[in-house]
């Protein structure tokens, strides 16, 4: 899929329409017979060099302290001020041999060096190499650029000899993208992913458990012939991932959520941690925070642990890393919003279990649970920092204690899982309780840095939760007692 821009700029369609239309299955939809009609929003500009970007070699210029270069959409719902101001800016600083520096918004739009204090993703020939911690450089490009040479080293040249063996192969690959009820957030998502570099991608977006047709307005009214629509009745996350599974064809599929923005080498950099030594059956990918408004915002930056660093990891459950509590501590090896795994061998593992995830009384632990049967299994995973994901991550304090009450109701979950789906590990989750005790202990207990600390009722509200985990699982599996995998359904009872 090779994206184009879309000519006919008024009216500007929530997804512009970049290439011929594919089969849809009507049946799939919520009401076949009432086509829901198209959403507008302002479309931003393609992550490709415009008239607006500095050219090779140019500097950065200072943006005026009056001058907001990423306004939101003034009509969304999730925040009630459109322009309100940012607690911390974030921003890409891509550098090259040439010397050339661009910097952009994680959506892709070109911006100006901010005022106020700034999280900078600096890439050398579009390959990340680091963060500059939130800092301010007083609007000067040339301090930025400077302090990311200090820290960062400059650009190699470019490699340009021979491409390795297999480094050519273009395995087609089924992105999967659950959602409900969230169509602004979703047709933000849905932008990224088709201005992806790769060039063969299936888009699939399963509307879980809708009670509207406003999912369906972003898939068919939006982008009609882009993106497959597909329905899951029945509300959880794992079974609207099956889902997709079900009516993916790509040899790897990968799976996103629909409140992130998808950096455009996101499905070349997953597909690229596929081709590495070891033949990895799962990869994952770095997860960055797509903003920093709010003191809620920071907060779970600081202490949410979705960033595992810039060097590519290989696991391999017989080469184990230093951690006593490997591979239970599943959560070190990536993050369900940005991950992918070959089709065959997820398919093999009977997919998702149904009774994890969000939209379940285990409220998560689905993603944990598939990582830890990968290993188990005999299979590697492996981490690789150039699938780039931009998470929005909540805003609020009351978002934030109910995210985490997912968080430790779903880990508590995915231990229980995790023995019950692969029994023979039971010995060896035993003999990690105590030291897999202090580890949620001092996770919970988080004391955090001193500007941005992480609130003592927060900790306790994840260490009851975590307590809650068995049950909440248990009660999940009776109410998912007897459900197949949509694969495994007789034909007529997909």
């Amino acid at each position: 899929m090779t994206p184009r821009p879309d000519p006919d700029p008024n009216p500007t369609p929530l997804i512009p329409r970049q290439r011929p239309a594919e089969h849809t299955d009507p049946t799939s939809s919520p009401d076949p017979d009432a086509e829901p009609p198209p959403v507008f929003i302002p479309r931003p500009a393609a992550p490709s060099r415009s008239a607006a970007d500095p050219e090779p070699g140019a500097r950065l210029e200072a943006e005026p302290a009056a001058d907001r270069l990423d306004p939101e959409p003034a009509a969304d719902p999730l925040d009630p001020d459109p322009d309100p101001p940012d607690l911390v800016h974030v921003r890409v600083l891509d550098l090259t041999a040439a010397g050339a520096a661009r910097l952009t918004t994680p959506d892709g739009r070109p911006a100006k060096c901010p005022t106020g204090a700034v999280l900078v993703l600096v890439r050398h020939n579009g390959t990340p190499v680091g963060l500059l911690d939130p800092a301010s450089y007083g609007a000067d490009p040339d301090r930025l650029v400077a302090a990311a040479g200090t820290r960062f080293g400059a650009p190699a040249p470019p490699d340009h000899g021979p491409e390795p063996p297999g480094r050519r192969e273009t395995p087609r690959v089924s992105v999967i993208v659950a959602t409900r009820e969230r169509p602004q957030l979703l047709a933000a998502c849905l932008h990224t992913l088709l201005w992806q570099t790769y060039p063969d991608i299936e888009l699939i977006v399963v509307d879980n458990a809708p009670t509207t047709n406003r999912t369906a307005s972003v898939v068919r009214g939006g982008c009609a012939g882009l993106v497959r629509y597909v329905r899951e009745p029945r509300a959880g996350l794992a079974l609207a991932h099956n889902r997709g599974i079900a009516a993916a064809t790509g040899e790897l599929l990968a799976f996103t959520d629909d409140d992130v923005l998808a950096d455009p080498g996101w499905v070349a950099g997953l597909v690229a941690g596929f081709a590495r030594a070891g033949r990895p059956a799962c990869v994952t990918g770095l997860i960055l925070p797509a903003e920093l408004r709010t003191p809620a915002q920071l907060m779970l930056y600081r202490h949410g642990g979705f960033a595992k660093g810039f060097e590519p990891v290989l696991y391999d459950a017989e080469a184990p890393p230093a951690d006593p509590l490997f591979p239970f501590t599943a959560g070190r090896f990536g993050s369900g919003a940005n991950m992918a795994f070959r089709a065959d061998v997820l398919r093999a593992m009977g997919g998702f279990d149904p009774a994890t995830g969000v939209g379940t009384p285990a409220r998560g632990g689905d993603d944990l649970l598939a990582f830890f049967r990968t290993i188990v299994r005999g299979h590697r995973i492996g981490y690789e920092p150039g699938a780039l994901i931009w998470h929005r991550h909540r805003a609020d304090r009351a978002a934030v204690a109910h995210q985490v009450r997912g968080y430790g109701t779903g880990l508590g979950a995915y231990l229980t899982a995790a023995v019950l789906r692969e029994p023979r590990t039971l010995g060896a989750l035993a003999r990690r309780v105590p030291g897999g005790i202090r580890h949620a202990l001092a996770r919970t207990r988080a004391p955090g840095r001193t500007e941005v600390p992480w609130p003592a009722r927060l900790a306790g509200l994840e260490r009851r939760a975590l307590a809650a985990g068995p049950l909440a699982y248990l009660h999940a599996r009776v109410r998912m007692h007897g459900v197949q995998t949509p694969w495994e359904q007789p034909e007529q009872a997909r």
